[in-house]
């Protein structure tokens, strides 16, 4: 399969557009970079977790829009932006302890608006959240 991405893309890169930010702060880790997807991890710890224990149905969103906007972006050509219009989520199995990992993968790399889907799994390979998220690719001003 030939690479999807127009802009370099890595972890080490992605990892150094996210320090201090929410990503970082919450300790989010990207994993691997494939042709067509990006893999990234957060921890279910007390940074993470709601009062009754779990990990916050909000934590594995903003790991799935991350995912999404990273991939989004750097299939984007040069000069290019993407920007969250839309996103879901379906919380499927509760996490209250270790790792839980995403992997976005596009559905639709078009010109003007990119979907993805981020699935998310425990460390026992359950799913855990379906996510999906729509980008809006915004041209350079001229």
């Amino acid at each position: 399969m030939t690479a999807i991405w127009k802009q370099p893309v890595s972890v080490e890169s992605l990892t150094a557009i996210h320090v201090n930010t929410t990503v970082a702060h919450l300790g989010i880790e990207f994993l691997e970079v494939g042709d067509d997807f990006i893999r990234a991890r957060t921890p279910v710890d007390n940074r993470t977790r709601q009062p009754v224990g779990i990990l916050h149905g909000g934590v594995s969103v903003l790991l799935a829009e991350t995912l999404g906007s990273c991939g989004a972006a750097c299939a984007s050509p040069v000069g290019y932006r993407a920007v969250g219009l839309d996103i879901n989520a379906n919380h499927i199995r509760s996490v209250s302890d270790g790792w839980v990992t995403g992997i976005a993968r596009p559905i639709h790399v078009g010109r003007t608006t990119h979907v993805w889907q981020i699935e998310m799994t425990n460390e026992a390979g359950q799913l855990t959240c379906v996510s999906r998220i729509t980008m809006a690719i915004l041209a350079p001003s001229a």
